[in-house]
This record gives structure tokens, sequence and C-alpha cells, in this order.
């Protein structure tokens, strides 16, 4: 009787058992039961959506900073054309009668000549006289000498009516068949200095000519003399 009892006692237990797992496998889960680490909370979108919009808050204020300062670069840039074309004249074009004048003035003066140089000082003995410079690549080149140093010269007569001495260097040369007359200074086959107190005909390369001849004639003289060539 007794192994009776305990084997029913067994038996209602196995099926007590045996029903609670059934009633727990049916119960159906709580979405408010789930844990809260498997949902995302609000807060996060939250929180991404402002940092959304202060992103986009900062691009448009960069841009618009951008634009500005182009538009600041460019009115600058503007202002500069308008200041320059106003110094220029009309549109930043020079003048054509400055354009023509330029032109003109510099296809007169040949290559090489130092148009601020126009004058030199002939010293014969104690006496000075001024000259007048031609505008030739052979008184440029003889004015570079000079600015060196005083370029003397001893000279002889020759046929009463010039004084010639060698200049030491040579000189570009220019001949043209020419008549001198007193107060001529020339260049003879390039590295010769001629000066005329009287008149020949030749071919000669002009360097200048004396302004004024009062007393040139007496200072050459007769005979052989040193004559200084030197810039005023």
């Amino acid at each position: 009787m007794k192994k009776f009892c305990a084997l029913l006692c067994a038996m209602t237990v196995v099926f007590s058992i045996a029903a609670c797992g059934n009633i727990q496998a049916q119960t159906p889960v709580d979405p408010a039961e789930t844990p809260a680490e498997e949902r995302t909370p609000l807060s996060n979108f939250s929180e991404k959506s402002e940092n959304a919009d202060v992103q986009s808050e900062s691009r448009d204020s960069t841009e618009t900073k951008a634009e500005g300062m182009g538009a600041d670069i460019s009115s600058d840039e503007e202002e500069n054309m308008a200041e320059s074309a106003a110094d220029t004249g009309d549109g930043g074009v020079v003048p054509e009668t400055e354009i023509s004048e330029t032109a003109g003035t510099e296809a007169d003066i040949p290559n090489g000549v130092e148009k601020a140089v126009m004058n030199m000082k002939v010293q014969v003995g104690d006496a000075v006289f001024s000259a007048t410079l031609e505008e030739n690549e052979a008184a440029a080149s003889f004015v570079k000498m000079m600015r060196e140093n005083p370029v003397s010269i001893q000279m002889s007569d020759y046929s009463g009516f010039e004084k010639v001495g060698f200049l030491g260097a040579s000189l570009p040369v220019n001949n043209n068949q020419i008549t001198t007359h007193a107060g001529d200074i020339v260049l003879y086959n390039g590295n010769q200095i001629v000066v005329f107190y009287g008149s020949n005909s030749w071919s000669y390369t002009r360097l200048g000519h004396v302004d004024d001849l009062t007393g040139w004639e007496e200072a050459l003289g007769n005979g052989n003399v040193t004559v200084t060539f030197s810039l005023e």
C-alpha cells in the first residue's frame, strides 16, 4: 500500500512539472519586458537629428561666408581696375598722341646712342670750347670712353686745315663722303680723331661740331697740340 502511494505521488509530481512547462511555453512574451539593451532609445534618434541640424547650419554658414568673401574680392578687383583706368585715361589705354610721340622719338635716335649726353668739352691748351655731339653709334662709343676718363690725344697738323691724332681704340664707323668745315670733329679710319680749322672733302664719320669758333683757329695754331675731350 505504501509503495502504491509513493508511486502515485511521484506521478503527480511529474504531471505537475509537465503542466508547468506547457504553461510557460504557451505564455506570450510581452514586448514591454524586452531587455532595454535590445531596443534603441528614442533619445539617440533625437541627438542624431540635432547633430545633423547643427552640421547643416554650419555648412550653410560656411557657404554664406565664402560667397560674401568672393563678392568682396570681386568688388575690390573692380575698384582697382577702375582706379587703374582712371590713372591711364580712357579704359587704361595710353592716348594715341603719347604713343606716336614716343615712337617718333625712339625712331629718330639710332640704337646705342646715349640720348642724355649731347655736349662735350674740347680743351686745347688753356682754351675750352663746347661741342655738340652727333647722334650715331660712333659718338655713343666716344661718350662711353669719356665717361671713364677724359680722352687726351696728341695731334699733328696736316695740310694747313686740320689736326689729326690716334685715338688708341676703334669706334664704329658710318663713313660718308662729306665736305668738312672749321669746327667739325670727325672719325677717320675708325681709330683717328680729326678736328678742322679749315675745309676738306673726304669719307668720314661725324662725331660733333664746335659751337662757338671764337679763338678756335688761334688755339690750334700751326704745330702739334694736345686736345682733351671730356663730358660737360
